[in-house]
C-alpha cells in the first residue's frame, strides 16, 4: 500500500500533517485514496468531472470526529481505469474491498452527484457495511427523472464525445463548472480538475459511468424493490436541484432527512463548506 503526501493546489500547509494519500489493492484495481483523522470511518465520494480533491475544504474539520476517507473511484483521478466495471454495483463492491483493505468493515458514506450513485449502490447492496448515507446534489438513476441534462446523453456516447472533447477539455468542463456553480470555484481548482482529464485514458474513464447507466439503471430497479434501512440525508444546492432528489428517494428512505443549501449550486462542499460541514455535522 503506497503512501505519500496529498497532490493539489490550494492545500493548506499542515493539510499532509492530517492526510495522506494511499494506492490501495481493491480486488481487480488498485484505488486512490487521501486519509487521515480519528474516529468512526467516514467515505467521501466525488462527482462528475472531480477527484477526491473536492472535499478538501471539509476534509479538516471532519477529520476532527471521524477517519476520512476520501476516494477516488474506479476511473477517477489517481485510481486504475480498466475498459469496464463501471455500473454502480461493481464501483460499490470495489469501495468495500478498499475500506476492508484500510481496517473498515462499517462506515458512513457521502457521495456528491455521481458519486451518490455509487453510495446508494454501497447502502442497498451491502447493508452490513453502511451505517449511515449522505447524497449531495445527486438524482439516482431509475427513481424517478428528473429531466435529464443533455452532457448525459453526450456523456454516454461511444466514443464521439472523446474525439469532440480532446484537446477542448477547457471548454466542455470549463462549462460544466462555470454553468453548475452557482458561487464560482477557484480557478486553480478548476485547472486542476481539466488537467487531470487531459490524460485520454482518465478523459474515457470520466464518460464511463454514463455509458454503463443501462446496467446501472437495471440495478437500482432491483435495488428499488426494498427500502432502505439506514438513516438517510439528501442535500441540495437551492439553485441546483434544491429539494427534488429527496422526493425522489421517499419512496425507497424510510428515515429520510432533506436540506437545501441556499446561495448554493452543485458543488456545496465548495460553495459553502461551513453551511455543509454544519448540516452533515447534524446528521452525523
Amino acid at each position: 500500500m503506497t503512501d505519500m503526501d496529498p497532490a493539489g493546489p490550494g492545500l493548506p500547509g499542515t493539510f499532509a500533517r492530517t492526510f495522506r494519500s494511499r494506492l490501495i489493492p481493491a480486488g481487480d484495481v488498485t484505488l486512490h485514496a487521501v486519509t487521515g483523522g480519528a474516529g468512526p470511518a467516514l467515505l467521501l465520494l466525488p462527482g462528475w468531472p472531480q477527484t477526491w480533491y473536492a472535499w478538501r475544504e471539509v476534509m479538516p474539520a471532519l477529520a476532527r470526529d471521524f477517519s476520512v476517507v476520501a476516494a477516488d473511484p474506479r476511473g477517477t483521478g489517481l485510481s486504475d481505469k480498466p475498459g469496464s466495471g463501471y455500473d454502480t454495483g461493481t464501483m460499490a463492491e470495489d469501495l468495500v474491498r478498499m475500506m476492508a483493505a484500510l481496517g473498515h468493515e462499517r462506515f458512513a458514506v457521502i457521495g456528491q452527484d455521481v458519486g451518490a450513485w455509487t453510495a446508494y449502490a454501497l447502502a442497498a447492496d451491502h447493508p452490513a457495511h453502511v451505517t449511515r448515507l449522505a447524497l449531495v446534489e445527486a438524482t439516482i438513476p431509475a427513481l424517478g427523472e428528473d429531466g435529464q441534462q443533455w452532457h448525459v446523453a453526450f456523456n454516454r456516447l461511444d466514443g464521439l464525445n472523446e474525439e469532440l472533447v480532446r484537446g477542448r477539455e477547457h471548454l466542455y468542463f470549463g462549462h460544466q463548472f462555470a454553468t453548475k456553480a452557482y458561487q464560482a470555484l477557484p480557478s486553480y481548482a478548476v485547472e486542476h480538475y481539466i488537467d487531470i482529464l487531459r490524460d485520454p485514458d482518465a478523459l474515457r474513464a470520466s464518460f464511463e459511468p454514463y455509458r454503463a447507466l443501462e446496467v446501472t439503471y437495471a440495478q437500482n430497479e432491483r435495488r428499488a424493490a426494498k427500502r432502505l434501512g439506514l438513516p438517510v440525508l439528501v442535500i441540495g444546492g437551492a439553485q441546483s436541484v434544491a429539494g427534488r432528489p429527496g422526493v425522489m428517494l421517499a419512496p425507497v428512505a424510510g428515515d429520510l432527512t432533506g436540506v437545501v443549501l441556499d446561495n448554493c449550486g452543485h458543488y456545496p462542499a465548495e460553495e459553502v463548506p461551513a453551511e455543509f460541514l454544519e448540516e452533515i455535522g447534524d446528521f452525523f
